[in-house]
């Protein structure tokens, strides 16, 4: 991203979830803030890229992801996790929702997106329950200076959410902050990742490399991509000994209704969840 602006593609999430509340209702992750955060003239151009349905397998996967790393969450909460942070937080409202009493949530972002997100909570007046702000460019910052400095408690079980953002950093960057997860005690983290483009059946090959040019022309190119099997090694490797990796199919089958028995759909986007 440019480093004066806010993220592009924190704006595209925030408008799919406020899509994903009026047009699907909000059947796979309910967000009452989603809307109101992004604002009534974003919402209508949201609505309104939401009527082509090609547009709609994605903006069910974005629900999905939240959806299932706030699932996780709630999981390790119980036992007894009490410090969340958000890792590319752009609009994300789960402290606005927290649900866990003595979870104490922390949201890192890079600086320009982070005050585009303060100024429009002050302007929207959603003020309860906010996060301990932590400004951090990911390629350029220690993040574990950052986020000790701000508070968070190296000792305290933490959970981590980094939806968004992994495809954009370089992979020096993406296994720094991995590594620097899976060195904190009783840490796990949920994310994201998409497979190389060779991974993918021809016709899905074009659409993700047209996605890839749309993102790259706003300033904002896929510098990583991860083989699952290569992935779950690698992580295996730093010391997460607990994976869960959600793939196009399982998430449908989770998610969307395909049924138990259904084939695999191929290559595509993934959540992972990896802990200790």
């Amino acid at each position: 991203m440019r480093a004066s602006e806010s993220s592009r593609t924190a704006i595209g999430a925030a408008a799919y979830r406020a899509a994903h509340q009026s047009v699907d209702g909000g059947a796979i992750f309910l967000d009452p803030y989603a809307r109101r955060i992004l604002g009534e003239v974003a919402c209508a151009e949201a609505d309104l890229k939401a009527q082509d349905p090609s547009t709609r397998s994605f903006r069910l996967f974005m629900a999905a992801r939240s959806r299932y790393a706030e699932d996780c969450l709630a999981l390790s909460f119980a036992k007894g996790v009490r410090q969340a942070v958000i890792l590319g937080a752009g609009l994300d409202t789960f402290a606005l929702r927290n649900p866990h009493a003595g979870l104490k949530v922390f949201e890192v972002d890079h600086p320009a997106t982070q005050s585009w997100k303060q100024m429009r909570l002050d302007e929207t007046g959603l003020t309860q329950s906010l996060p301990t702000f932590v400004p951090v460019d990911f390629e350029h910052e220690d993040l574990k200076a950052r986020l000790i400095d701000s508070g968070l408690e190296p000792k305290t079980p933490s959970f981590f959410i980094w939806l968004g953002v992994v495809p954009y950093l370089r992979e020096a960057s993406v296994f720094a902050v991995l590594r620097f997860v899976v060195g904190l005690p009783s840490a796990s983290i949920v994310f994201d990742y998409s497979e190389p483009l060779e991974n993918y059946s021809p016709e899905r090959r074009a659409r993700a490399a047209e996605t890839g040019a749309r993102t790259a022309a706003a300033g904002e190119p896929w510098l990583t991509h991860f083989d699952p099997e290569d992935l779950a090694n690698r992580l295996l490797s730093l010391g997460f000994t607990s994976l869960e990796d959600i793939g196009p199919t399982e998430m449908a089958k989770r998610f969307f209704g395909l049924p138990r028995d259904a084939p695999d759909r191929g290559a595509g986007p993934h959540v992972i969840f990896a802990g200790k």
